[in-house]
């Protein structure tokens, strides 16, 4: 019997993972998988006599829903399949690093300009840069930190004070600035790709947060995707080497889809009781598809 893994943080682990996790679980027991739950501290992963070493050695794989590269790439490297990659994970979990993996790929992303890294809480933020980002970005200015999720770590400011104020706020954090898009104002389009094709989309909606995110106050309707929104996050997922992930999309001014995030660990409990697409029965066949192969 094929036999796999699911796992999760051993600290912090949001509702929205446990059920994403039993929700797969359920999944795969219904195609006669075996899959138990655990977390990373049941690895044990170690570094013995210059030898990497973890206690999954006899999976057939692994479902990765954490961020933690240090573990992913300790599983690659002991020859478990791991969805997603060690090296998708990577690219997704640090939000700079994704915005410059996917440029060159004639996708449409916010103006970005990336923050420089300090290492002293005492030094001083330059304002001669912080005039030129709102120079070169317009008012107002979205500040993301480079980690975080659910809208976490997202900050807009509107005017210089308020740009200065964040940045001395965040400054011992990777983080980065976007031109903000009043277009797109409290609204995104989520999009669930699983291997490679978009398989459910919804529209996020916020009335009182410019973030649309669920986790601020925003709700999921259930939309027909357009083809070019179909066709950005597809290509996104392609770019990324993703098996599964969320795309968040923008509005542009003319409503083109612009790219705002992709998330490798996207939650499913909101787009599932959106849309009444079967994310997880989608993303557990697919695994097990290609491990067939």
């Amino acid at each position: 019997m094929m036999k796999g893994y699911i796992i999760i943080n051993p600290y912090l682990v949001p509702k929205e993972s446990v059920y994403q996790a039993e929700r797969l679980k359920e999944e795969f027991d219904l195609l006669g998988v075996c899959t138990e739950i655990v977390s990373d501290a049941f690895l044990q992963s170690e570094l013995i006599d210059g030898k990497i070493s973890a206690k999954l050695k006899d999976a057939d794989f692994a479902v990765y829903l954490d961020k933690d590269k240090y573990q992913s790439e300790i599983l690659s490297r002991t020859g478990v399949r791991v969805f997603n990659s060690h090296e998708a994970i990577r690219l997704c979990d640090d939000k700079a690093v994704t915005y410059i993996a996917l440029s060159g790929s004639s996708l449409n992303i916010p103006k970005t300009l990336f923050g420089a890294l300090c290492y002293r809480n005492d030094l001083a933020v330059n304002k001669e840069w912080a005039d030129e980002i709102g120079d070169k970005l317009g008012y107002p200015v979205i500040v993301k930190e480079s980690f975080g999720s659910m809208g976490k770590g997202v900050h807009k400011a509107d005017t210089p004070a308020e740009l200065i104020a964040i940045m001395k706020r965040i400054k011992l954090k990777p983080h980065l600035f976007q031109e903000y898009l009043e277009s797109s104002k409290g609204r995104d389009v989520r999009v669930i790709v699983i291997g490679g094709k978009a398989i459910a989309a919804m529209e996020r909606r916020n009335e009182s947060d410019f973030r649309s995110n669920v986790a601020q106050g925003g709700t999921g309707v259930n939309i027909e995707l357009p083809e070019k929104f179909k066709a950005v996050a597809e290509k996104c997922a392609r770019v990324l080497r993703l098996d599964y992930c969320g795309v968040d999309l923008l509005y542009g001014k003319d409503g083109e889809p612009v790219v705002c995030e992709v998330n490798s660990n996207a939650f499913i409990s909101g787009i599932e009781n959106t849309t009444g697409v079967n994310v997880a029965r989608a993303y557990a066949e697919y695994i097990v598809n290609t491990i067939k192969k």
